[in-house]
């Protein structure tokens, strides 16, 4: 990897301020999915190893600038002692007064974790004095936190400014995989890609479009190109502005010989929420119901391109997930990905969900810990929270 990470530096007796990505699901209080925290375990451990004092920071959910009570991050100083097999302090501040003297008071191989960076606005507009106030509790800067690397915030780009900057074994991991599959993948090379939102896909499907072997469409996203080749699709979901670009990239895909794959059948119900389904090919779809899932042709069609790939990316599901009875697509493929010798790469956000679920994670080469950082990777994009980090 071209950046430099935690190895290449001298730790001992350091102040290190880590961003990390501790951005998760909490009901009534309680994580209910612990896989970010899990990951940064290794750079943390490192750090504490070699005697370094660990400073952590993160964000959670979107407080918009405000304290929020049900944002802070107590749960996860909780559950992050409990991995770690240590005690994990955590201030009520991200900066100021106490927070110094918290880290002042700090001794090696011990972990303070500050509150949630986003009950300042000044972290979200990279404001550069708030930035100094947090380079200035640490001596060197790590950022494993690449979830929020597209980002240039204060703690992912301005921080980086005043201290020396190297990535965690996360960030690298991340790297490396998502690298490897855009830079040197093993054919065919098959992306999967659903979800709701054509308009977050297009850069990704023209930057794959000269990588890629085959691409396949499901989820919401794919009514749009279904009604580019002419087809109604009753009341599912479709971006009227983008049909036009839709068939410029089915084109495209033509030209260059890549096989652009999109449901031949779909189930359809009259309501998102769940209710009577029907299945029906997409030439057929009825005018008053709406595509919920990929069909059991498009299943099988999916899965035989699944089963002959070397490497495959996923991101999206192929359906609305969260209801049992519009989950099949996405289970299907969760469990084709896993049975596959390929390389296997899941793009974070619903679609780590959902293959963390259906219980094949631990089958899956790399499960991406961001949504939307690992998007804009894959277009081809420079990530402000990477491009930081001091070179090799």
């Amino acid at each position: 990897m071209a950046k430099k990470t935690v190895r290449d530096i001298d730790v001992a007796g350091k102040r290190v301020l880590v961003r990390v990505d501790f951005n998760v699901p909490l009901e009534d209080g309680r994580i209910t999915d612990d896989r970010r925290i899990r990951e940064a375990r290794p750079t943390i451990t490192y750090l504490i190893d070699r005697g370094a004092r660990v400073i952590l920071c993160s964000h959670l959910g979107r407080p918009r600038g405000q304290v929020v009570e049900s944002l802070r991050l107590d749960p996860v100083a909780a559950r992050l002692g409990e991995l770690l097999d240590r005690p994990v302090r955590k201030t009520n501040e991200v900066v100021g007064p106490p927070v110094q003297a918290a880290v002042a008071a700090m001794k090696p191989e011990e972990v303070l974790l500050l509150e949630n960076l986003r009950f300042h606005a000044e972290e979200e507009a990279n404001d550069p004095a708030f930035a100094r106030q947090l380079a200035a509790l640490a001596d060197i800067y790590v950022n494993d936190a690449f979830g929020a690397a597209h980002r240039a915030h204060a703690s992912t780009v301005g921080v980086a400014q005043y201290l020396p900057a190297v990535a965690g074994f996360l960030m690298e991991k991340e790297l490396l995989h998502l690298g490897a599959i855009l830079d040197r993948p093993t054919h065919p090379f098959v992306a999967i890609l659903g979800g709701k939102k054509v308009e977050d896909k297009i850069p990704v499907i023209r930057h794959l479009l000269a990588r890629a072997d085959a691409i396949l469409l499901g989820g919401a996203m794919s009514y749009t190109f279904l009604r580019a080749r002419g087809l109604e699709v009753g009341k599912s979901l479709v971006e009227p502005e983008m049909v036009g670009l839709a068939g410029e990239l089915m084109e495209e895909a033509r030209r260059r010989e890549v096989a652009f794959e999109l449901p031949v059948d779909v189930v359809v119900a009259q309501s998102p929420e769940g209710g009577p389904t029907r299945v029906v090919p997409v030439e057929l779809l009825p005018p008053d119901w709406m595509g919920v899932d990929i069909g059991p042709r498009t299943r099988e069609q999916f899965i035989d391109v699944v089963k002959r790939a070397g490497t495959i990316f996923w991101n999206g599901p192929m359906g609305i997930f969260e209801v049992d009875a519009f989950a099949d697509g996405t289970t299907a493929l969760a469990q084709a990905m896993a049975e596959t010798s390929a390389t296997t790469v899941v793009g974070g956000g619903d679609t780590a969900a959902a293959v963390e679920e259906v219980g094949v994670a631990e089958r899956i080469t790399h499960i991406s810990t961001g949504g939307g950082a690992s998007l804009e990777f894959m277009e081809g994009k420079v990530l402000p929270g990477v491009a930081v980090l001091n070179d090799r």
